[in-house]
């Protein structure tokens, strides 16, 4: 049996870990102020940027998303997470329901996952041909090519965690119901299929990572310490300044009319709870 740990051992872990929590909070909010000066950066100069979030079920790409974009504007940092194909897109260019949403000038989106489903999931899953896979895995670096020759700033990142660690949070979930909904079949067969995952994912790695779009692996079996990273690197591979920001000039507000009479049309207005 293990020893038991002494209460001043504990008490100190209680206080590290409380030191970490304020830690990290002071630098999310120092790196959201950043995320505010790219934003009006980006509407100044009408740059495109388009980020790819891939990686390992249960890494985390969710929660790195939410705190990039939860204190930006949804006009100019758009979210992407396509559902599966329709009848009708199946019959399209792979490609071509991505190309939809690409960023106009001013612009931020980013993919939750991405065209890199088909090297990934749909080939360890069957709903495309190894023979398709190989294809993709050769055309897009060209194509990524032409998209950053076009002027679009391309990031591409693949949140990585540990087995144990994605076993623990798929466990967490299943307990949770809270999170439960974030257990979907699919992520049991990732569960199941571990190593099919790894060696699609490293052969897709391997031939997609480019000069020109290079991949960023992001170890996440910390979850805010990949945050932190991960937005750190976002924000030092774009080259932006900071916008002066022109203050509004408030003036004075209308007077309220001599003959203006408050409505007395009975109104529906929602019960004080709290």
């Amino acid at each position: 049996m293990g020893k038991k740990k002494n209460k001043s051992a504990v008490v100190s872990e209680h206080v590290e870990e409380k030191s970490e929590g304020k830690n990290y909070a002071k630098e999310l909010a120092r790196l959201h102020v950043e995320l505010a000066h790219l934003q009006a950066w980006v509407k100044k100069t009408g740059a495109r940027i388009a980020i790819v979030f891939e990686g390992r079920d249960a890494a985390g790409k969710g929660g790195v998303i939410k705190r990039l974009t939860e204190r930006v504007s949804p006009r100019v940092f758009r979210v992407v997470a396509l559902p599966a194909p329709t009848d009708r897109e199946k019959t399209q260019l792979y490609m071509q329901r991505y190309f939809a949403h690409f960023p106009a000038a001013g612009e931020v989106v980013i993919f939750d996952r991405s065209w890199y489903n088909r090297p990934g999931v749909e080939r360890v899953m069957g709903f495309c041909s190894d023979k398709q896979a190989r294809r993709f895995l050769e055309q897009v670096p060209t194509l990524e090519a032409a998209i950053v020759e076009g002027g679009v700033t391309l990031l591409k990142y693949f949140l990585d965690v540990s087995e144990e660690e994605q076993e623990r949070r798929f466990r967490q979930r299943a307990d949770d119901p809270l999170r439960q909904w974030k257990l979907s079949p699919m992520d049991i067969e990732s569960y199941n299929r571990w190593w099919e995952y790894t060696h699609a994912y490293n052969e897709m790695i391997r031939a997609t990572d480019t000069r020109h779009a290079p991949w960023w692996i992001v170890p996440s079996n910390d979850k805010k310490g990949a945050r932190i990273n991960c937005i750190s690197h976002i924000l030092s591979s774009i080259p932006y300044e900071h916008v002066e920001f022109e203050k509004p000039n408030f003036s004075k507000r209308q007077k309220r009319p001599d003959d203006f009479v408050d409505d007395a049309t009975p109104r529906n207005v929602v019960p004080g709870v709290f």
